[in-house]
Order: C-alpha cells, then sequence, then structure tokens
C-alpha cells in the first residue's frame, strides 16, 4: 500500500511559478513509476508529467512541455512538479499518482495508487 500527499498549492498570477510535492509512504517508492495529472472543472482529468522509477525517463503533455518540469528524489520518497509561467488554463486539482509497471510515458496504463489532490489557481 502507497500512500501520497500532495502540496505546494495555491493562487499564483498568471506569468508565476509554483512547485508541487508529493510524499509517498512506505519503502518500495523508488518501485513506482510517478505522475502528476491534473482535472479543471467540467474537464476530464489528464496526465500532466511522468517520470520513470530512476528518473531517466520522463514525459510531458505538449500543453505544459517548456514550462513544468518533473523530478523524483527517491532517497526522500518526494516527486516534484515546477511549474513556471503559469496560465490561467493551468487552473486545476493536481493529482500526484503512481503505477508499479514497465514506464510507458504518457500512454500510461491503469494507476494503482492516486493523492487525494492539490488546488491551483492561476490569475489573469
Amino acid at each position: 500500500q502507497v500512500q501520497l500527499v500532495e502540496s505546494g498549492g495555491g493562487l499564483v498570477q498568471a506569468g508565476g511559478s509554483l512547485r508541487l510535492s508529493c510524499a509517498a509512504s512506505g519503502r518500495t517508492f523508488s518501485s513506482y513509476v510517478m505522475n502528476w495529472f491534473r482535472q479543471a472543472p467540467g474537464k476530464e482529468r489528464e496526465i500532466v508529467a511522468t517520470i520513470s522509477r530512476s528518473g531517466g525517463r520522463i514525459g510531458y503533455a505538449d500543453s505544459v512541455k517548456g514550462r513544468f518540469t518533473i523530478s523524483r528524489d527517491n532517497a526522500k520518497n518526494t516527486v516534484y512538479l515546477q511549474m513556471n509561467s503559469l496560465k490561467p488554463e493551468d487552473t486545476a486539482v493536481y493529482y500526484c499518482a503512481a503505477y508499479n509497471r514497465i514506464y510507458s510515458g504518457i500512454n500510461h496504463g491503469p494507476i494503482d495508487y492516486w493523492g487525494q489532490g492539490t488546488q491551483v489557481t492561476v490569475s489573469s
């Protein structure tokens, strides 16, 4: 069992930055491919970024490429999402997610664990 707890969300002006963190419980964090998803009001949940177990492979949704950076620290059981040049359309609840299978990039398979989400609001 893995528990994921996100933090770092908040209100920011367009063009600003935020860094989200997701702390995982358990001793098998490095066994999981980690992902960030988001869900805006009235829209389906979508993947934003994904990172392999070692951190050597990374993928991003086209909408955030060049602005967001995913990283992980396996010693701290934490995955991060650095978000720069934020836009109002980035407003959403951001979720951390994990799966324990071979890394499959943005075209992910089923998710094993979800966090509770953290709200990011970008004002214009």
